[in-house]
């Protein structure tokens, strides 16, 4: 499902993979689904964005051999 995100003035990718997905971490989802956009560090505002599905990978504190 592709949904999309309308920018505000002064919103950069990560606090948009922020709002979108919860995690700065999906930022270069993002940045693939927006290659025009790609050279763009601080938004204006009213750009629309592609926002593709993103799962965030799992992460864990335990090391290897106790997960």
């Amino acid at each position: 499902m592709l949904n999309t995100y309308t920018t505000v003035q002064g919103d950069m990718w990560d606090s948009i993979a922020y709002k979108v997905y919860g995690s700065e971490l999906g930022m270069n989802t993002l940045l693939e689904a927006n290659q025009e956009y790609a050279d763009v560090v601080v938004f204006p505002a009213n750009i629309v964005l592609q926002v593709p599905e993103y799962t965030a990978p799992e992460t864990s504190n335990l090391p290897p051999w106790r997960r």
